[in-house]
């Protein structure tokens, strides 16, 4: 019996372990997926972008298929980055330099080309032409490739605010972020992408007044939500990159931007009535670290334009121009 007792007694030791292993998991998870808002709004706004003109019943199809190339890409990602982490931590902030860097270029580039219209032509193949399984299957693959840059910064990013110290539950944090963020972002496109079906069918076939007038305005509707998710999108760019090399500069003994930042922040929320005081400092620095990341963003573009790009071209055989 009291064999039985204390084997009783280790199972439930093992569940309290099991249990705070996995609450451990949940919240290093949803800490460094709040983290990652910038990228993830930004991937759900441009993704809608390859299915358009696509034939409505094929829609749900390249989704699902982005969305399992996505994960495949996180959970390639994961072992490189866990063994850096453990192994050279520097190599992580560094990364998340180079990261930062790439999402203030993103959002100045984006910036640029609603100013100079016309500029993007990130998806450009006309559905309506040629094979289309030969072009569904392109701009899958397009897809994907894209996918896998805001991936590694998703998950580089993910990684440095993971704080349990058990390498195990680090890899299950990060994996976990990875399921997270792939489920939100491609079902929340999903849901967009279908908007404009659901709202032509409550427009037709609804048996009320109201019902058809609610699907006429979510027809109308969707190229503003469309844009808003943009621009949300862009202005988490700037402003979780600007933070990002902000704070990884500073990792690095270059405390001057940071420390400026957080002195007119300080002042700023100074100047506020008490209670609202805190939440002032915070949009204090969160615009300012935003305007960092433009002004770096837009040093950026000419660079990328210029330099970036004809070596690329010159690297796949092409002549510049």
């Amino acid at each position: 019996m009291s064999g039985l007792l204390a084997l009783l007694d280790d199972v439930a030791a093992l569940t309290r372990l099991t249990a705070a292993s996995l609450d451990d998991i949940a919240a290093n998870a949803a800490k460094a997926g709040s983290k990652t808002l910038g990228v993830v709004i930004d991937d759900a706004a441009v993704t809608p972008a390859y299915v358009n003109g696509v034939h409505a019943s094929r829609e749900l199809p390249m989704i699902g298929r982005i969305a399992l190339g996505s994960l495949r890409n996180k959970v390639a990602l994961a072992p490189a980055l866990l063994f850096l982490n453990w192994f050279y931590p520097p190599a992580i902030t560094a990364l998340l330099l180079v990261g930062g860097a790439y999402l203030c270029f993103e959002g100045a580039e984006k910036i640029w080309h609603a100013l100079a219209p016309g500029a993007d032509h990130a998806v450009s193949e006309d559905m309506s032409s040629g094979d289309p399984a030969s072009l569904e299957q392109a701009r899958v693959k397009g897809a994907i490739k894209t996918d896998f840059i805001l991936s590694a910064e998703i998950m580089t990013v993910a990684l440095s605010v993971i704080t349990t110290p058990s390498p195990w539950l680090q890899a299950a944090a990060l994996l976990a972020v990875g399921a997270m963020v792939t489920a939100g972002v491609y079902g929340a496109v999903a849901v967009i992408v279908k908007l404009d079906d659901a709202g032509l069918f409550m427009a037709r076939s609804g048996r009320f007044a109201p019902t058809r007038a609610l699907g006429r305005l979510m027809v109308k509707s969707l190229p503003f939500v469309l844009g808003a998710l943009s621009a949300i999108g862009t202005a988490a760019m700037l402003w979780v990159g600007g933070s990002i090399v902000l704070h990884s500069l500073h990792v690095f003994g270059l405390h001057a931007p940071a420390d400026v930042i957080a002195r007119i922040s300080a002042a700023t929320g100074a100047l506020a009535p008490g209670p609202a005081g805190p939440a002032v400092t915070w949009l204090a620095g969160a615009a300012l670290d935003g305007v960092a990341g433009l002004a770096l963003g837009l040093a950026l573009v000419p660079l990328a334009s210029r330099v970036a790009a004809p070596m690329l071209r010159l690297l796949g055989g092409k002549k510049p121009g």
